[in-house]
């Protein structure tokens, strides 16, 4: 079966195909060419954009597991209306102010296990690439001056709202939208480039001093990077109109040439079933989840548990369920290791291994079915806790077992394989006795807290009818 990816420009399920010309085996494809917008660095990210953020790294890790090769960026919104509000406010530089947030935010993507990409551009390092694109729209007589501003004029560029299925609004001739983001369901011609307001920060261009709007931004760092047509642009649903709409509006137009070939949109995130907002009391960045005493592996496990184009409800009894979930895992890997008695390869362990393996990777290949996926290897799990009850593995099948957790892993990132450390006992001892008070107490949250701080050191704990035990990795 081939890897098929659902496409939100022709909204219908699609073979991938990298390049856009087909191969008769993948290591002949180019590298697959991936751009994902990524945070506006004036604030911490919530767990809404973490949803979008470790699907990006899901989606990137499958294909490096199906045997594609990938070449991906994540821009880093550096200027727009609220990074230059937020640096008047604290009265320091625009680079000062999105360097805080920009270093705290891949300090959240280090934490919740999320891969270093290829290509992290800054919207202000593009300013030459944007001035190209509007260059080449003022040549086509698509752009327009207003006091100051450069506008790309919608009405004339006639394949606009095919991303979005906006043809249908109403398009204003004349009116324009100078604000960065909106929300209306009426079109209007957006800003290109943007005259400066005092204090602002602004850079001098043959189209006058200025910055620019928040859409050419990642066109340019596109057209900065890869030059020509990308095979995969992500990003959550928020952001289909305008945005993305609006990319492809001025990329084509500009060019002549498709933007992208596969648009991949990821569904809302709501908390306890709600919409997210600090009105509500729900909203949490990482790092407010972090000081409740949730786990990083618990938080990036629950965030993959559902498809992609399905809304998350995410839930502090979901955390939990994942913690709970992610100790089977790791109670299962403590048995591998476990395992000393040798013995010639069991083929039947083998066949299990290579038939897991299989599954797997045909229900993810349909449109990227992460959750089916997982469903598949706890599937698998139950099986090989079956054969070591039954004495049917042995230390040579454990360590194959062990060998296909860890491809796997090369997708899931949330399965831990500690290592052999020196430690002291009795340190080890009264955090297994913290933990199970809190267990008693149903502090839940502090008792998972100190099971990862003692997975961190390279324990792992069983709980067992005779009590909880802890082993090393041999």
């Amino acid at each position: 079966m081939a890897l098929t990816i659902f496409n939100t420009l022709t909204r219908r399920l699609e073979p991938f195909i990298p390049g856009g010309v087909p191969k008769e085996k993948i290591e002949d494809y180019p590298p697959v060419t991936i751009y994902s917008c990524g945070p506006t660095v004036y604030s911490y990210a919530h767990i809404g954009n973490f949803r979008t953020f470790v699907f990006n790294d899901f989606l990137r890790r499958y294909l490096k597991f199906r045997g594609f090769t990938v070449n991906h960026a994540m821009n880093i919104t550096d200027v727009d209306d609220k990074t230059i509000a937020g640096a008047l406010k604290d009265a320091i530089t625009l680079r000062e102010y999105t360097d805080k947030y920009t270093n705290i935010f891949f300090e959240d993507l280090k934490t919740l296990n999320i891969e270093p990409v290829e290509h992290y551009p800054r919207a202000t390092e593009s300013i030459d690439a944007m001035i190209d694109i509007i260059a080449h729209l003022d040549k086509k007589g698509l752009i327009y001056e207003k006091d100051g501003s450069i506008y790309f004029s919608i009405a004339k560029f006639h394949r606009y709202g095919r991303l979005s299925n906006v043809i249908n609004m109403d398009i204003k001739a004349g009116a324009r939208y100078d604000a960065d983001e909106y929300t209306k369901e009426d079109i209007r011609d957006f800003a290109l480039w943007k005259a400066p307001k005092d204090n602002e920060p602004y850079w001098d261009t043959p189209f006058g001093k200025g910055r620019p709007g928040w859409h050419i931004e990642c066109s340019a760092m596109v057209r900065t990077i890869f030059g020509t047509t990308i095979d995969i642009h992500t990003g959550g649903v928020d952001l289909i109109f305008p945005h993305h709409e609006n990319e492809i509006a001025q990329s084509e137009a500009a060019y002549d040439e498709p933007f992208v070939r596969y648009w991949v949109h990821v569904e809302h995130l709501l908390v306890e079933g709600s919409k997210m907002s600090k009105s509500l009391g729900n909203f949490y960045t990482l790092r407010d989840l972090l000081l409740k005493g949730y786990s990083p592996r618990a938080i990036r496990y629950l965030l993959l548990t559902a498809h992609y184009r399905k809304q998350l409800n995410f839930t502090f009894d979901g955390l939990n369920q994942a913690a709970q979930a992610l100790l089977r895992i790791d109670n299962l890997v403590a048995r591998l290791n476990d395992i000393k008695q040798d013995a010639s390869p069991n083929q039947k362990v083998i066949d299990q291994c290579n038939a897991f393996l299989t599954s797997f990777t045909e229900t993810v290949d349909d449109d990227l079915n992460i959750a089916g996926g997982i469903g598949i290897f706890f599937d698998f799990i139950h099986d090989i806790n079956t054969m070591i009850d039954s004495n049917s593995i042995s230390k040579t099948d454990a360590e194959y077992v062990i060998s296909v957790l860890k491809k796997v892993d090369t997708v899931f990132g949330f399965i831990f394989f500690p290592e052999a450390v020196n430690l002291n006992k009795e340190e080890i001892e009264a955090l297994i006795e913290e933990r199970n008070k809190a267990r008693k107490e149903k502090n839940f949250a502090k008792a998972d807290a100190i099971r990862d701080e003692l997975l961190q050191k390279g324990i792992i704990l069983q709980d067992t009818k005779e009590g909880t035990r802890w082993i090393l990795k041999s």
